[in-house]
């Protein structure tokens, strides 16, 4: 019988009260399928598109498997790119937060000695990009002695990157005796090659959505000369007037090209692509998540597993040069079930790339006529109405969990002894006090963090004020989140 409700999975009542505040009405049908399969310790190979819950579906068995007081790492998962392991990160952290878990995103282009800092202390899950992952291994800064779950996402992307041999070299420092998952949008022979090598009789899911993201999303094309595009651009943003729109370039300097023509239009737009630092791609994607402003222009980076709902229009102001690219930009919008729009320019010299992705997803893009100078008239009041209106700000995915709980600073860490077990036992000398309120501790340096769930913040924190941690009175202040 086909499970259809999260509390027949039998699982801890921390996590059932994560998924419930995340909205998770019902499983997916790969939810479905791998929730019960990794919780009986199974192997399974995923093929499912983009938006069909699979971070979710292996997020949900290991957070439930995984052993709260071990300190060293459990659960690794491997990711092709920064942005995704930052996002997976917070969706395994959300599912697991009211069971305490501590999740590590290990990637490169971010300080090596914080990662190493974060993996010294206790941490249940990493998850990370495959070369930053084996320079810790190499220098003995990740043990993965206690790695019992193995989760390969987005596979073929990780082949396409040229990870395979990587993702080879940490699959031979991990213990035979683990459970393997691997979710790949497509299933390249290379692939296939890679899960008869190291898999054990995986179950094999192949999920064809009845109304798959294709149908959902009406793809249309505009025939345009190249130095005609940004014209064409603005023409129809402004027909379209969308409330929030990603527009795909193929290179770095168009991104900042376009970018630059639709802030002095006044457009509020940001961009992103690889040339930026890390921090500020970061800064971007959540405030694009937010809807601070409405129009991103962006490289590929933005085009792959970046989870951001309601996005109403995908503009490919360049062509891109394979399929894949395609699928994965325009599979932006139209998520969760939703319609969508997608809008593609295509150069008289680009009709080859044209083709290539027709044929690939089985159907003729229908070829639109340029918007009529009276429709653009028409519509250019309500375009600078909405320009000029301040956008909607949305919760983030995870804020209905944080509302019950309150970050703590305290004053001391590392340099001054200061231990996790040292606050626990301070926290739990207050009346009304358990562990079980007690979320993830961070000692850093000069400084330890720590989290009190179920509305006790404001009692523990007014407490502190007046208590020695440690033999001495600390600062304690309210964290900023």
């Amino acid at each position: 019988m086909i499970e259809s409700n999260f509390n027949d999975y039998q699982l801890s009542n921390e996590l059932l009260k994560a998924i419930n505040m995340l909205n998770f009405e019902s499983p997916t049908r790969v939810q479905e399928q791998v929730i019960p399969a990794v919780l009986e310790g199974k192997d399974i190979l995923v093929k499912s598109q983009t938006g069909s819950g699979k971070t979710a579906a292996f997020a949900i068995p290991i957070c439930q498997l995984v052993d709260w007081d071990e300190n060293k790492p459990q659960a690794l998962v491997l990711v092709p790119t920064r942005e995704l392991a930052i996002q997976v990160k917070e969706d395994i952290f959300n599912i697991g937060r009211f069971k305490r878990l501590k999740v590590a995103a290990i990637y490169g282009k971010s300080p090596f000695y914080n990662q190493e800092k974060e993996l010294k202390q206790k941490t249940h899950v990493v998850v990370g990009t495959p070369g930053r992952i084996i320079d810790h291994i190499e220098r003995g800064t990740f043990d993965t002695s206690k790695i019992e779950y193995l989760v390969i996402d987005e596979a073929d992307e990780m082949l396409n990157m040229g990870f395979i041999e990587q993702i080879e070299t940490v699959i031979t420092t991990l213990s035979k005796k683990r459970v393997t998952m691997l979710l790949s949008a497509t299933m390249p022979k290379d692939i296939e090659v890679l899960c008869n090598k190291y898999m054990k009789e995986p179950i094999r899911v192949e999920i064809e959505e009845q109304n798959s993201a294709l149908d959902r999303i009406f793809q249309e094309r505009y025939t345009v000369e190249q130095e005609d595009k940004i014209k064409l651009l603005s023409d129809i943003t402004i027909v379209e007037n969308p409330d929030s729109c990603i527009i795909f370039c193929n290179t770095k300097q168009k991104v900042d090209e376009v970018y630059d023509v639709l802030v002095n239009l006044k457009y509020t737009c940001a961009k992103i692509h690889g040339g930026m630092e890390q921090r500020d791609r970061l800064r971007v994607m959540n405030d694009f998540k937010q809807g601070y402003f409405r129009y991103l222009v962006a490289t590929d980076v933005a085009a792959r597993g970046i989870d951001i709902d309601n996005i109403s229009l995908v503009i490919n102001y360049d062509i891109p040069q394979d399929v894949e690219s395609y699928v994965h930009r325009i599979g932006r919008t139209g998520r969760l079930s939703r319609e969508g729009r997608a809008i593609t320019f295509v150069t008289q010299n680009e009709g080859k790339f044209l083709n290539d992705i027709q044929q690939y997803i089985g159907k003729e893009i229908l070829l639109k006529e340029r918007p009529e100078k009276e429709t653009i008239n028409s519509s250019k009041q309500e375009f600078i109405e909405k320009i000029n209106t301040t956008p909607e700000i949305k919760e983030t995915k995870g804020a209905p969990l944080s509302k019950e709980i309150m970050k703590l600073h305290i004053n001391a860490g590392k340099k001054t002894k200061m231990r996790p077990v040292d606050i626990v036992g301070t926290l739990c000398s207050i009346e009304g006090v358990t562990a079980a309120d007690i979320g993830i501790i961070n000692v850093i340096d000069v400084s330890t963090f720590v989290e009190i769930l179920n509305n006790k913040g404001e009692l523990v924190f007014q407490e502190l004020q007046n208590m020695t941690i440690k033999g001495r009175l600390r600062k304690v202040s309210k964290a900023e989140r």
